[in-house]
């Protein structure tokens, strides 16, 4: 033996479930399963919700339009979802009143009834108020609209922090149990028969092997490329890669609803309140083909923002109002329409293996409002080869800092005035709206602003940083200004710089 000694391989962790992507499907399928009883790792190559997930236009919604593509069975689901939901993270998501000005040229008002009345009763809607007929001719709702928009229908949908949302997912998993590894890319999985054998790498380059029972594939725009690289499959076509893209407005009205404008293309855009100083305009849907680098606007589509906003709006909007915008793709389940605005938001999902050989759940499509359902979904698909463990649970939970009532938020408000008067009323209301009774976990027993350390601006203390950094996983300026807060929109360059060395020096 040559004075050598055989040294036994290390045995490698096993996991029942080994997610790929922490966008909201991965996160909310990690959470639903350790919550039932299943060993969990979710791994993300970068940071939570970077993509898609932190790109949509923050609304949890039926889709009033996807009515006219007869896609009642999704919209009447998300419709369900919209109140379990914002039972669930009422911190996060609450009512929004949507308005919709009548066009005499486009769909008649008796369509526009007709659908307002579906989505009214097709989803067993208890809490949100009901459709209603507006006078825009008078008073504040159409004082920013051109005169000839007089009549108009408000009914409503939720707004949601789309990333916090992820976040909150991927926090509650680790809590429950699961191995939560953002920035953790992983390289390459084979079959061993059953389990899995999957090789990922951390940030810093360490490689590590486990087990997995059965892999999710929940990539999102990536899951074609997830396919390539890590399963070898390099003819793996099976999304439509549609981006859509938002543009961002000094705000253009002082009231609390938002707009939903038809266009002359058949295509929809919103225009919603945003952080206080903007009005927040989207989206498009633009092919993306198979290029995922920076995904940004294109010139086009800004003009394309501008000029359908513009048909409304009395005050025209113009290119140069634009003060910052975002894209994101969305990974829709090929089927084949000709256009994209066509293309199904339904979800599909794909199991292969079972009986003796490793599992593979591959994720295409699905929207934000119904991620618990597909998450409680592809639960069904993997308890056929994994073994039923715990029952669907999610739809009583609350997510971490959402253990208040949906009419509550204002009540909530009042409670940490309350016990931190030096607040004040605007960052109180920023603070439950991002983190809900967990404020109360970095404000600690301080007395006055100065107890929570360093100011960054825009009301960002060094505790609330130091929570993101030790709760959130959050790391480089990007994931606190824009996902984990949108503090970014209202911190000057300087301050954002600032954030960024803070950071760098706690690494």
């Amino acid at each position: 033996m040559n004075g050598q000694e055989n040294t036994p391989e290390p045995k490698r962790r096993t996991y029942d479930i080994l997610v790929i992507g922490g966008g909201i499907n991965g996160a909310g399928i990690a959470r639903d399963a350790v919550g039932r009883g299943y060993s969990v790792c979710l791994c993300e190559a970068g940071d939570f919700a970077r993509g898609t997930s932190s790109a949509s236009t923050k609304l949890i919604h039926g889709g009033l339009r996807y009515l006219e593509y007869y896609e009642f069975r999704l919209v009447r689901e998300a419709l369900k979802e919209r109140e379990v939901l914002w039972r669930m993270a009422p911190h996060i998501i609450h009512p929004l009143r949507f308005v919709l000005p009548y066009h005499k040229g486009l769909r008649p008002a008796w369509m526009l009834r007709l659908g307002l009345f579906l989505y009214d009763h097709l989803g067993g809607r208890r809490l949100l108020p009901p459709t209603k007929t507006v006078n825009l001719a008078q008073g504040p709702l159409g004082a920013p609209l051109k005169p000839l928009y007089s009549k108009g229908f408000e009914y409503s949908d939720c707004w949601v922090e789309d990333a916090r949302l992820v976040v909150l997912n991927a926090m509650d998993a680790a809590e429950r149990g699961a191995d939560i590894r953002p920035r953790t890319r992983v390289v390459s999985a084979r079959r061993t028969g059953d389990p899995w054998e999957v090789e990922i790498e951390a940030a810093d380059g360490a490689r590590e092997k486990v087990m997995a029972r059965a892999i999710v594939n929940a990539a999102g725009p990536w899951v074609d490329q997830v396919l390539a690289d890590v399963f070898g499959r390099r003819d793996a076509r099976n999304v439509r890669l549609v981006r859509g893209s938002h543009i961002m407005v000094p705000r253009k009205f002082d009231h609390d609803r938002a707009y939903i404008f038809q266009n002359a293309d058949g295509r929809i855009i919103f225009a919603i309140p945003f952080e206080g100083d903007f009005t927040l305009i989207g989206t498009t849907d633009e092919d993306q083909g198979h290029e995922l680098g920076e995904v940004k606007i294109s010139p086009g589509e800004i003009s394309y923002l501008c000029a359908a906003a513009s048909e409304y709006f009395a005050e025209p909007v113009r290119e140069e109002d634009v003060v910052w915008t975002y894209s994101g793709v969305r990974p829709l389940y090929d089927d084949g329409a000709s256009k994209a605005q066509e293309a199904t938001r339904d979800y599909v999902l794909k199991l292969e293996g079972g009986a003796g050989e490793a599992a593979l759940l591959n994720i295409f499509g699905g929207k934000i409002t119904t991620y618990r359902r597909l998450a409680e979904a592809a639960l069904g698909k993997l308890e056929t080869v994994l073994g039923e463990k715990g029952a669907p649970w999610t739809a009583q939970s609350h997510l971490p800092g959402g253990e208040f009532g949906p009419l509550e938020f204002a009540d909530e408000v009042a409670r940490l005035m309350e016990d931190f008067p030096f607040l004040g009323r605007p960052l109180a209301t920023r603070l439950t709206r991002l983190y809900g009774t967990r404020a109360r976990r970095f404000l600690g027993r301080a007395g006055a602003l100065s107890d929570l350390g360093r100011d960054f601006g825009a009301g960002l203390s060094e505790a609330e940083v130091r929570y993101l950094i030790n709760q959130e996983w959050a790391r480089e300026a990007d994931d606190i200004l824009y996902r984990r807060t949108r503090l970014g929109l209202h911190m000057t360059p300087a301050q954002r710089e600032a954030l960024g060395a803070y950071l760098a020096g706690q690494a």
